[in-house]
């Protein structure tokens, strides 16, 4: 606001904001660099937020292993589908509870409420996979993350504070609850529609345990299972691991591991700054539930 006064509280606000934004950023940047540095020169001097000497080795290795680009592809496709599959069920499922006139809406809104707390366990949850027939299938990665009890809430809350005269003038004029819901309500939330969209991209993206557990066909891994085996492994070279880091003898393990993780962070930072207008609005939903 033009003109107000600058308090001590907001000095000591923009510090510590600017204090907070460095110890965030400088992990990122310290990785950064050191995946650009030269192994040898590395291992004489210590890297900070420069690299020391410049080599691309590291990068070279990991974007001329043929396994890098189909995992990146398996990746994408988990979480574009699993994202979309995410906002429809979710959307679906909020709706109807957000309608007043819904009987028994109270009764299912504390039950979906009650899944948040209690759960079935690994083995059962496995069991279950299993008599599915979902195991070493695309849908293991997609299907399991699908819903969850909070995002229904902050749907739910998001749709209640759409005004009730939208819907019964839409009503009045033949629309029927399919209609409402993609015609007028879904249009209206984009901020929440873009916000649990960047949440869902960024946990089906990151999810390398659920690969782990379930699938067994390694061209259907995604990126990050790959990754992990690449950064444990090359802690433990033996015999059994020489053929898989066949390619990656020649360069450092650390520049290496740092490569790794700046390949697989780059596409979630891409795209943020898109989703970044909705994000402040559709994240302070969730604080209020309805």
């Amino acid at each position: 606001m033009v003109g107000k006064k600058v308090t001590a509280f907001d000095v000591v606000l923009v510090i510590l904001m600017v204090l907070l934004s460095c110890m965030f950023l400088y992990p990122l940047l310290n990785m950064l660099a050191l995946s650009f540095c030269d192994a040898q020169t590395l291992k004489a001097s210590p890297v900070y937020l420069l690299p020391v000497g410049f080599s691309l080795e590291s990068y070279k290795a990991l974007l001329n292993d043929d396994r890098i680009l189909l995992y990146y592809w398996n990746t994408i496709k988990y979480a574009a589908v699993g994202t979309v599959i995410m906002l429809l069920t979710t959307s679906l499922m909020a709706y109807p509870l957000s309608i007043p006139a819904l009987r028994g809406r109270k009764l299912f809104s504390v039950l979906l409420t009650i899944t948040m707390f209690f759960g079935g366990g690994l083995i059962p949850y496995y069991v279950t996979i299993m008599r599915l027939k979902m195991i070493d299938t695309f849908w293991v990665m997609v299907l399991p993350g699908a819903i969850s009890a909070y995002n229904v809430i902050v749907f739910k809350t998001f749709f209640m504070s759409i005004p009730e005269e939208l819907r019964e003038s839409a009503n009045l004029d033949g629309a029927g609850h399919v209609r409402i819901l993609f015609q007028i309500v879904l249009p209206l939330s984009k901020a929440v529609l873009a916000t649990f969209a960047l949440f869902s991209i960024v946990g089906y993206w990151n999810d390398y345990m659920t690969a782990l557990l379930y699938l067994r066909d390694d061209t259907k891994y995604p990126i990050q299972l790959l990754m992990r085996r690449l950064l444990v492994l090359m802690d433990y070279k033996d015999a059994s691991t020489a053929q898989l880091l066949k390619d990656y003898r020649s360069i450092s393990s650390r520049t290496t591991k740092a490569a790794a993780t700046i390949i697989t962070v780059v596409p979630v930072l891409c795209v943020y700054p898109f989703m970044q207008k909705h994000f402040a609005k559709g994240a302070l939903v969730g604080s209020v539930k309805a």
